[in-house]
């Protein structure tokens, strides 16, 4: 066999090869950056590349940079002059990976120009990326373009690289999948900047497509429950359907996650302990529609057996079990079990129990012990803790509203023990001011282990509570109609003599002061004030309200321009409001005296059934007994509002003598007589997050002291439509909203238009949050409505109503307040007014209980 040697200059070429490739795989694949040793003429040696030697860098040139500075680069690779360095060896290699991270340059290479003795001459040639100078985005509207260049964040001047122009890509196409556009295309194309010197300019070309939508969603491998239940559960992946209005089908990768997660949810709350999805996809139906295929491996069904509890001092086995209520054999249930632990909002749990006494450390864990067959043990292992006072409030974020607004809403105390439904309390009563926006406040307790303490830190967000109502229109024969009403939510009269504080009033101390004017030309003007102090004396919540108003109504001949007969009315009311604490502090009373001066000058109209010359005098008592334990005053979820008021004139027809006893036809109406009931009640009950349900019933009855005595023409009852309506009979008389109906349209047939003395409202509305931005919060509603109006106590019928239906929304603007319209249709006849029901347009300024 013949023997093969190599030549030593072999051996030279062969481990020279060796270290160029090893030298060539430690610089980045991507930079394909190539390193040269090019020795001029004039060199004094050579290199050896099978030997490499230490040399001292004389010099470094950077060729092939334009728009950065060569100092800088030189800087950033790390070579400098007076360096020694091995060639070859590590350092250029690592200078070219610091050259290429920079991510400024497209190519770099390092090069030997000369070597003289010991020292090289180096030369780094590179050519540099463009920058970008504008982008277009092509196949969107005008109004979506704004929201990408979010998404993309391209900022001009920014070098142009692979991974940013695939970043972007990448970012528009997950902004429109998580839209639905789930075969969204997006190319981007570059285009040299004739205006600008290494300038590029992306164009993002987009094709959307259309929207994924869900034909089917199928399930396999389930039998324990019913398919529609794990439809249901599925909140964001619907399948295309007409009764999908909340929740339009259309196909999000992550919504899509998220839901299957929440099938799992179900089914362990059944007690499908062990329940998963074993498999699931995606498939094309037609080109613009997919499929969903659930695969499910439900396992077995899990029950409660023994449940025992470790570590309780407080309180024994038996109350915890009481408060728990989960019974042996109930079935397995973590979701709900966890509820009675830690927060339940529909009744007592655990927690609660031990926090509302101080335990503010508390913790409870419940393990599973043992599980056997279908059957789980469960210990409670407990850790209560020592009980916590309150060291200090801290209130953050009120910028507008002084400290002891907020600090007299509080109901935890410095000093007191800690109590979680303290807390919650005082979140909804720093909601119910109106003066924060009621989806970001904040409650924050910060324990000290050491002493035992907590501090609880309020975090609030002002919102404008200050209300103009300005509206103006022609209103035909009657000339221009226009209203102004000012309403400052946060007023403070303590500071009215500092000028520095009018912006444009003093505000911050919780004050509420409205002022209203409202003008119809000649026909119609009043005039109204209001002043509310919410704590009188600034010890205790009592509400001291004077109220001031000035009414005229003209009856006038557009013919001659002349007034034929005019009312008057003037009136004055003080209130005086507190909290009770019985039958739970939720409950308040106002108690109010009221002065209404009626004066009637030839004022002939149906609205007082003959009664149209001289003065009448209503001094009234009202007591109303209220309870409001709703969450949110703007859109509530949850909670119910309650409200009883009785209003009293003296009985004058008691007093005999010819005064009050034996009034004349002209004087039997100049002393006001009647009582009057109203009762209000209203119940909010939260289906899915924004979803609510709102039922309203509302009564009212005007009865008279003295059988032989009339009603009077004042106070009464007129219903139907927007409840807003001012007319020129209406002026002492209470307007009742009914959708679906002319405004005023329902009287008693026998009343001559002066209204009824009793009526009855029912209304049950399913409300959905659209958007709770403070800046505006704005709901859909559909609702069902009934009520009626009748001319006698003895006639009232609660099931003979006058019935409607519709949808409507509402738009809550802290500037304007509640803002609504409503298209209802009413389904039953107006007796004498045929044209009164159907379909109906109403808007709405407020927020009306009735």
């Amino acid at each position: 066999m013949d023997k093969f040697f190599l030549s030593g200059t072999a051996n030279k070429l062969i481990v020279t090869s060796l270290l160029l490739l090893s030298f060539l795989a430690v610089i980045p694949d991507q930079a394909q950056a190539q390193l040269g040793f090019q020795l001029n003429s004039g060199s004094s040696q050579d290199i050896d590349y099978g030997n490499p030697k230490e040399y001292k860098i004389a010099d470094i040139n950077v060729v092939g940079s334009q728009f950065n500075d060569k100092n800088s680069l030189i800087s950033i690779s790390g070579l400098k002059v007076g360096d020694k360095i091995r060639i070859p060896g590590d350092d250029i290699s690592m200078a070219v990976r610091k050259l290429w991270k920079l991510g400024i340059v497209g190519d770099v290479k390092i090069t030997v120009t000369k070597t003289e003795g010991n020292e090289v001459y180096l030369q780094i040639e590179l050519t540099e990326r463009p920058r970008l100078s504008r982008y277009f985005f092509n196949g969107v509207p005008k109004g979506q373009r704004e929201t990408l260049s979010e998404k993309v964040n391209l900022i001009r001047g920014r070098i142009v690289t692979d991974a940013l122009v695939k970043n972007a890509r990448n970012a528009i196409i997950n902004h429109y999948s998580s839209k639905g556009f789930k075969n969204c295309q997006v190319e981007i194309t570059q285009e040299k900047d004739s205006l600008l010197a290494n300038g590029v300019i992306l164009h993002v070309n987009i094709d959307k497509k259309k929207k994924v939508k869900i034909h089917e969603i199928q399930f396999e491998g389930v039998t324990q429950v019913k398919e529609k239940k794990l439809r249901k559960k599925m909140k964001k992946t619907k399948e295309k359907h007409f009764t999908h209005l909340f929740t339009p089908s259309k196909f999000i990768d992550e919504e899509y996650r998220n839901d299957k997660k929440n099938i799992i949810e179900y089914y362990r709350s059944m007690g499908f302990r062990n329940a998963t999805i074993v498999a699931d996809s995606v498939y094309d139906h037609n080109g613009k529609m997919v499929n969903v295929k659930i695969k499910v491996d439900e396992g077995k069904k899990f029950y409660y057996r023994n449940i025992t509890w470790t570590g309780n001092y407080k309180f024994n086995d038996e109350m915890l079990s009481r408060v728990l209520g989960v019974n042996r054999g109930d079935v397995y249930n973590p979701q709900e079990l966890s509820k009675r632990l830690n927060f339940n909002p529909s009744g007592a749990d655990v927690s609660s129990l031990y926090m509302d006494d101080g335990y503010l450390f508390f913790n409870v864990q419940p393990i599973e012990v043992l599980v056997e067959d279908d059957s789980i043990d469960i210990e409670m292992r407990m850790y209560e803790g020592e009980q916590a006072t309150i060291n200090k409030i801290i209130v953050n974020g009120n910028t507008k509203t002084s400290d002891h607004v907020i600090y007299r809403e509080l109901r935890t105390i410095p000093g007191q023990k800690f109590s979680r439904t303290n807390l919650i309390r005082t979140q909804r009563e720093l909601a119910a001011l109106g003066y924060f926006d009621p989806e970001t406040i904040e409650i924050n307790p910060v324990p000290n282990f050491a002493d035992g303490t907590v501090d609880i830190e309020y975090n609030v967000t002002e919102r404008p509570s200050d209300q103009i109502e300005l509206s103006g229109g022609w209103g035909g024969q009657f000339g221009f109609v226009g209203t102004l009403g000012l309403v400052f939510n946060n007023f403070s009269l303590r500071k009215i003599t500092d000028l520095k504080a009018w912006r444009p009033l003093p505000a911050g101390d919780g004050q509420r002061l409205s002022l209203r004017l409202q003008a119809n030309g000649r026909r119609f003007q009043t005039y109204s004030f209001s002043f509310t102090e919410p704590w009188l004396g600034g010890k205790r919540p009592n509400a001291f309200t004077v109220s001031l108003s000035r009414s005229i109504q003209r009856l006038i001949d557009y013919r001659t321009n002349r007034t034929n007969g005019s009312l008057k009315v003037t009136g004055i009311t003080l209130g005086l409001g507190r909290r009770l604490k019985w039958p739970d502090d939720f409950f308040t009373m106002n108690n109010s005296v009221s002065f209404l001066m009626y004066n009637l000058d030839n004022f002939r109209t149906t609205g007082f059934g003959g009664y149209d010359n001289g003065r009448s005098y209503n001094i009234t008592f009202n007591t109303t007994i209220a309870r409001n334990s709703i969450d949110s005053p703007t859109f509530p979820r949850r909670g119910s509002q309650l409200s009883l008021s009785v209003s009293l004139t003296p009985p004058y027809s008691k007093f005999g003598g010819k005064e009050f006893g034996e009034p004349t036809e002209e004087t039997k109406f100049k002393w006001v007589e009647y009582h009057k009931w109203m009762f209000d009640n209203s119940w909010f009950l939260p289906i899915l997050d924004k979803l609510v349900l709102n039922a309203r019933m509302h009564y009212g009855f005007i009865g008279k002291y003295t059988p032989s005595r009339e009603i009077g023409p004042f106070e009464r009852f007129i219903l139907g439509g927007d409840g807003l309506s001012q007319n020129s009979f209406l002026l002492g008389t209470e307007i009742v909203g009914l959708r679906g109906y002319e405004n005023n349209s329902i009287l008693p047939f026998e009343s001559n238009g002066t209204g009824g003395v009793a009526y009855g409202k029912y209304v049950l509305e399913l409300r959905y949050g659209v958007s709770l931005n403070p800046a505006a919060t704005i709901f859909v509603l559909s609702f069902l409505e009934a009520g009626n109006n009748w001319g006698s106590i003895d006639e009232f019928n609660p099931f003979v109503v006058k019935r409607s239906a519709g949808v409507g929304a509402r738009v809550f603007m802290p500037a304007f307040g509640m803002l609504g319209v409503d298209w209802g249709y009413g389904f039953d006849n107006i007796p004498g007014n045929p044209s009164a029901n159907g379909a109906q347009f109403h808007f709405t300024i407020g927020q009306q209980i009735r």
